[in-house]
């Protein structure tokens, strides 16, 4: 079940039920943004699952400068709030710097920590100090035990609002690979646990300058997550993911969406009755 802090601050139904984290990688335009949200708060609804619109205003980490990074940092966040009124949704967003945490706190009730990102101290004290959930997502070069030094540092100010999120860990070059034990290691920290199923499938810097992924391999691995215990699923999707502007190659197209919910929902309620 997740924490209570879910149901007070995000007025989220549910809680006992798996959280859905969704949405596209990167504000690309208010049209895509709304047609995906309003989707994914409709399938939230129907499912009765506790849903947190993700996407983010900007990408710092790109693979080539050429990589679309934002459409502006105002107008981006702009988009996100619209949506969040418009559909009545908690939102997620990506950080990169102690600035971009109060820019982001403006709107954002979630900030998301970056893989890359996971050990820098500052940026992790700096979301704790909003106030808002940090969710911490694992460095793909971290064993999950660390992650609980990582949480610490947001503890430190004051807040234990924290998510810990699997999104693989790097096996040779441009190729990464789940290890679910990692999935019951990062439990033990006391924390919830989100398995992100689309990074999870990336080929990091492994099409020519921009990453690929293997798609087919996101139903698969959610439903062992699922089978695990995670507390909720991280899934970037897209309308159109082949013209998605970031993560082309690994997001889900959002038609197919309902689909995987309902599989990871029959695992997990055999999992919960266990």
């Amino acid at each position: 079940m997740l924490p209570s802090y879910f149901k007070k601050e995000l007025n989220i139904k549910n809680p006992e039920n798996f959280l859905l984290i969704s949405g596209p990688c990167v504000v690309e335009s208010k049209q895509v943004i709304f047609k995906t949200c309003e989707a994914l708060k409709k399938l939230s609804e129907k499912y009765k699952l506790p849903f947190i619109f993700k996407s983010s205003f900007i990408k710092a980490n790109r693979t080539s400068t050429s990589s679309f990074r934002t459409l502006g940092i105002d107008e981006s966040l702009n988009i996100l709030a619209m949506a969040k009124k418009e559909f009545d949704v908690p939102i997620l967003t990506d950080i990169h710097s102690e600035l971009d945490a109060e820019l982001a706190s403006e709107v954002a009730d979630v900030l998301q920590i970056p893989a890359f990102l996971c050990r820098q101290t500052e940026l992790l004290e700096a979301a704790g100090e909003t106030g808002k959930i940090v969710n911490i997502k694992k460095g793909q070069f971290m064993a999950p035990a660390d992650m609980i030094f990582q949480a610490k540092k947001v503890e430190a100010t004051g807040n234990k609002k924290i998510l810990l999120t699997e999104r693989g860990t790097t096996f040779g070059y441009n190729n990464l690979v789940v290890d679910m034990r990692s999935l019951v290691i990062m439990k033990k920290s006391g924390y919830p646990v989100i398995f992100d199923a689309t990074h999870s499938v990336q080929m990091p810097s492994g099409n020519k300058g921009v990453s690929g992924g293997n798609p087919e391999f996101i139903a698969p691995l959610s439903r062992a997550a699922a089978a695990v215990g995670v507390d909720g699923f991280f899934i970037e999707t897209h309308p159109d993911p082949k013209k998605a502007l970031s993560d082309a190659d690994s997001m889900l197209k959002l038609d197919k969406m309902e689909s995987l919910l309902k599989e990871l929902i029959s695992v997990h309620k055999l999992n919960f009755k266990s």
